[in-house]
């Protein structure tokens, strides 16, 4: 009796790390995708959002973040995977290309975004008031301020005439707003503007030399999930370059 005791004792403790395996594996997954670099504040307001709707990473939740460092031609892939493995919800608290390449990628799983255009015009959903279809999400409104936010630093530094404008080309939704919006009011308010491009770290870099050199006035910072993950980096060389306080940067998004 005390061998056959011991036997069927073993065989459940055995059984205890599998049963903890299956019911970890049966937690639901959410995908949270950021085109831009690792960004502490953004990931603990998800979980502290998360956390308020009763879930806690770990317990009963699990999320997986991807931070693509402004690699957006990575995001049809990520989330053709994110889909063939049947993720339970997919989180783009950040984004435009992020959200559409979701959209382009599921009808079924929900997904949850954050967006700087009209999420109408974006194709995202059918109207505000019934949006349908499996995604919701909040529109920060920062593509309608381009204009606005020129004004703005135009106030700031109202002698300065000659404004840089950095965009990422690799964030295409985000440049063509930018692009559409700022020549036109720039030219309103009587300012140069030229245009200037960075989708990497050394791009950034390369293109505050071209402002130095050119002696830009002043710099506006398009809205940019990448450019906002960057930050610390664009003040660091705004700083050195004496433009730290004519600077225009966003930290909401037309982000991506």
């Amino acid at each position: 009796m005390k061998r056959r005791a011991f036997i069927t004792l073993l065989c459940g403790a055995a059984a205890w790390p599998l049963a903890a395996r299956a019911q970890q594996a049966a937690m639901p997954v959410v995908g949270f995708v950021s085109a831009g670099s690792s960004d502490a504040p953004l990931a603990a307001a998800f979980r502290k959002g998360l956390n308020d709707a009763g879930y806690v990473e770990g317990q009963n939740v699990t999320v997986e973040y991807h931070w693509l460092e402004g690699q957006f031609d990575r995001l049809p892939a990520l989330m053709a995977d994110l889909v063939h493995r049947r993720v339970f919800a997919i989180a783009t608290p950040a984004g435009d290309f992020a959200t559409q390449a979701a959209k382009a990628a599921t009808t079924t799983i929900p997904i949850v975004f954050g967006v700087s255009d009209d999420p109408v015009k974006l194709g995202l959903v059918a109207s505000l008031a019934r949006p349908g279809g499996n995604l919701t999400g909040i529109n920060f409104f920062a593509s309608e301020y381009n204009a606005k936010r020129l004004a703005l630093l135009h106030e700031l530094v109202p002698r300065a005439v000659r404004v840089a404008v950095l965009v990422n080309p690799a964030n295409v939704p985000a440049t063509e707003n930018t692009l559409r919006a700022i020549p036109e009011a720039a030219r309103v308010m009587g300012l140069q503007v030229q245009v200037l491009k960075a989708s990497t770290k050394s791009q950034i870099e390369t293109a505050f030399a071209t402002l130095v050199r050119d002696r830009a006035e002043a710099l506006y910072v398009a809205g940019d999930v990448f450019f906002t993950s960057r930050r610390v980096q664009l003040a660091t060389l705004a700083a050195d370059a004496n433009l730290l306080h004519r600077v225009s940067l966003t930290e909401s998004e037309s982000r991506g």
